[in-house]
């Protein structure tokens, strides 16, 4: 089992204090998100190779290691030009991932809800022009549903992930996106969706949220009524309403022993007090003490 962070409430800070924060947190892990100075959000990476150099020598210096690379890219976009630059970034991502010595890369479906068949065409598109340079470099992928993404529910991501037929192409489950994942249900059957992605979950995000469907579907009202704008949170564990005895009960029970990483968002006032908090409480969980 491997603890890893999502700094992304450290972005502000330059690449080495970044990684010796997360050393001084405890933190033997990190999951590289999008940062404007490396991998931003759905554009053309910034990272040239002494920047590269930089972030491996400050993981070097301080003994943490990279868990896997996380870039965000609208490779399953309705929109053809947008999908093509999009597979030219992943390239040189990929790229920049097997420089760093990282195995493991996560990304989520992207596409359009509410246009989800075109852009599943696009994502298998795109499936077919990345996976034989995943596979030639060696490079791991686990894909999660995503609200307001082509797929936002559990068992169709994880049957998305089967349908791609590689060993090295898994799954990850969200867990502040719970209660988009549980679909239309008014709650959430976590022991269900996890054992429905059974072999295939490889990998956690931990961080806590409110059912959004509490309430008759009254617990955020938005304005005009119908709004198709979807609603979650990144708080600290116990601050939201995902059902942890559940969640942390099945893992120890099924012996889960892939990546969990702590992906807090919510606190940047508090980002290392949050960070510190998650890391001692995960540990613990998943110890089962």
């Amino acid at each position: 089992m491997k603890i890893a962070i999502d700094p992304y409430m450290f972005r502000a800070l330059p690449i080495r204090e970044m990684v010796r924060t997360v050393a001084e947190l405890g933190y033997e892990y990190l999951e590289l998100s999008p940062r404007e100075d490396f991998l931003p959000f759905f554009v053309h990476p910034r990272a040239d190779d002494a920047r590269v150099a930089e972030l491996k020598a400050a993981l070097r210096e301080t003994g943490v290691q990279l868990s896997s690379v996380l870039p965000l890219y609208r490779w399953s976009g309705p929109d053809e030009d947008e999908r093509q630059a999009a597979v030219r970034y992943w390239k040189r991502a990929i790229e920049i991932t097997v420089e760093l010595g990282c195995p493991l890369m996560n990304s989520e479906f992207n596409g359009r809800p509410e246009r989800a068949a075109e852009s599943e065409a696009q994502f298998w598109r795109s499936m077919e022009e990345l996976l034989p340079v995943f596979e030639r470099e060696g490079v791991g992928l686990n894909l999660e549903p995503h609200p307001d993404d082509f797929c936002e529910t559990n068992n169709p991501g994880v049957d998305l992930v089967r349908a791609v037929n590689k060993p090295w192409v898994n799954y990850l489950y969200c867990a502040p996106h719970t209660f988009h994942l549980s679909g239309d249900a008014p709650g959430a059957d976590i022991p269900a969706m996890l054992d429905y992605a059974g072999d295939k979950l490889a990998h956690l995000h931990l961080a806590d949220s409110f059912n959004h469907k509490g309430s008759s579907g009254l617990r955020y009202i938005t304005n005009p009524p119908g709004s198709p704008a979807r609603i979650h949170q990144h708080l600290d564990i116990g601050q939201g309403e995902v059902e942890w005895d559940a969640f942390f009960g099945k893992l120890r029970a099924s012996g889960f022993d892939g990546i969990a990483t702590v992906c807090v968002f919510a606190w940047e006032e508090r980002a290392r007090e949050s960070s510190a908090y998650m890391l001692d409480r995960v540990t613990k969980e998943l110890a089962g003490t």
